[in-house]
């Protein structure tokens, strides 16, 4: 992907969007580039929690948009990945304090000023005013979706979205797939998914109860040794146009053979 500023989203809420969100900053920052991850789901502040970070909030995404502290003073630097930050969210406040242009004009000076590589922006699920706004300074976007009929029917909706919004680059992010299900055909299949959406993936990530730790205790997967944190920064080198292989499953007639079929590679 050439965006710089991406959304990460979904239509459906619990498929895991914030942790995709802390997961590729920090395997982005690990991989060389300088990140920030911008909380915009006001009112549920989440991702400072999943990252490590909450006791170190003391400005918010809205404090910046309202013009009662700069933009630097709001950004949290992460203590265990250098050129990772944190800008998080109002814990206080509801989404109609943000307004779309303000915003732009903050992920603008992100990228133009204070040197950003990549905006990661953690939206809130749905299609309500948060969204718009999470995705309006969007050039690309990740849609995180589970191998699940509502995730995947919510998903097709939320890319419509974004298409008619005019972010250019989307790329699937399935996770939480289960192989043993999907093999018994209690779980859709990744060429399943990517039949009904007809969007790219850019990454598989597997369901792994590690993940849970790592968020309970406040560390990204990435920082450890789990299938879920390798999947994340598999995805996150493809991110970056690295030739990275997808995960083979027991049977051809599953991601790689879907692949295949997309790609149009016997």
């Amino acid at each position: 992907m050439n965006a710089k500023v991406i959304v990460v989203t979904s239509g459906k809420g619990g498929v895991g969007k914030t942790t995709t969100t802390a997961n590729m900053g920090a395997a982005l920052a690990k991989l060389g580039e300088k990140v920030v991850v911008i909380d915009v789901d006001v009112g549920l502040r989440n991702l400072d929690v999943v990252m490590g970070l909450e006791s170190r909030v003391v400005f918010d995404l809205i404090d910046v948009l309202e013009g009662k502290c700069r933009l630097s003073q709001a950004l949290i630097r992460d203590k265990r990945v250098e050129n990772l930050y944190l800008l998080p969210a109002s814990q206080t406040r509801d989404k109609d304090a943000l307004s779309p242009e303000a915003f732009k004009a903050s992920v603008r000076t992100l990228v133009e000023d204070e040197g950003f590589d990549r905006v990661l922006i953690d939206s809130p699920a749905g299609i309500e005013s948060g969204f718009k706004t999470a995705a309006a300074p969007a050039e690309g976007a990740l849609v995180v979706v589970n191998p699940e009929v509502s995730s995947v029917r919510d998903a097709d909706r939320i890319i419509g979205l974004l298409e008619a919004q005019g972010v250019r680059e989307i790329r699937l992010v399935i996770n939480r797939l289960r192989p043993k299900m999907v093999a018994r055909g209690d779980m859709l299949s990744e060429g399943d998914i990517l039949e009904i959406l007809g969007v790219k993936p850019l990454g598989i990530v597997p369901e792994d109860e590690g993940i849970l730790v790592s968020t309970n205790v406040g560390e990204p997967a990435v920082l450890g040794k789990t299938k879920a944190g390798a999947a994340f920064m598999d995805t996150a080198r493809r991110l970056r146009g690295e030739d990275v292989p997808y995960p083979k499953l027991d049977e051809d007639t599953g991601f790689l053979a879907a692949l295949r079929r997309l790609f149009g590679v016997s």
